[in-house]
């Protein structure tokens, strides 16, 4: 499947094209290249250890990873398995959202938003509803792609309400989804129609 060229949150661009609404509000979205590797890995395995709650994999198993994996997460070829959105503020990455497309061809027409995550430093500017935009608007653009869906920790209500906001619906919920400890959390899975054939 072509990818398009990257698209910033809520109109058609060229790669490495910058969010317009979000440079006036002090930061920028763009999709992100293998350069970005070291910076982006940097970022989520702060995430894995300091929001545990809100991801499956755990800092340890991410930063057992080689860089060339980071990297291989936002290869630019035009038949990528997965993209990375990344939100920047004063030149620094402060927030990612990817998007990971589904392969087998009775389900070729899904894609997974997944790894979400804003430093706490630079939440309440409207950074996670820019990435969470880019990402369907990358969707929309990608030809036969008809949903997005997403899963997140049924105790995290600012997500759950940012993603509904963004057009998500709940359509069920995995009990016992992830262990920590001996503690049991749910997930919420989410979708969000993006094609022309969807409901």
């Amino acid at each position: 499947m072509t990818r398009p060229a990257t698209v910033s949150a809520g109109r058609r661009a060229t790669g490495g094209a910058e969010h317009a609404g979000g440079v006036a509000s002090g930061f920028a979205v763009r999709r992100l290249v293998p350069a970005d590797a070291a910076p982006y890995r940097a970022l989520m395995i702060g995430a894995y250890r300091d929001e545990k709650d809100a991801f499956t994999s755990t800092a340890a198993e991410r930063e057992s990873l080689p860089l060339a994996w980071w990297e291989a997460r936002m290869a630019v070829d035009d038949d990528a398995a997965e993209l990375v959105f990344g939100a920047f503020a004063a030149g620094r990455l402060v927030g990612a959202a990817g998007l990971n497309f589904e392969r087998r061809t009775r389900t070729r027409h899904k894609a997974t938003l997944f790894g979400m995550f804003v430093h706490p430093d630079f939440r309440g500017r409207g950074i996670a509803g820019a990435l969470v935009r880019a990402v369907l608007d990358q969707a929309r653009a990608t030809p036969g792609i008809a949903v997005v869906q997403l899963t997140v920790t049924d105790t995290n209500e600012a997500a759950l309400r940012l993603y509904e906001r963004c057009g998500f619906r709940a359509f069920g919920t995995e009990p016992l989804a992830v262990r920590i400890g001996t503690a049991y959390l749910a997930k919420t899975h989410l979708w969000c129609a993006v094609g022309e054939r969807a409901p």
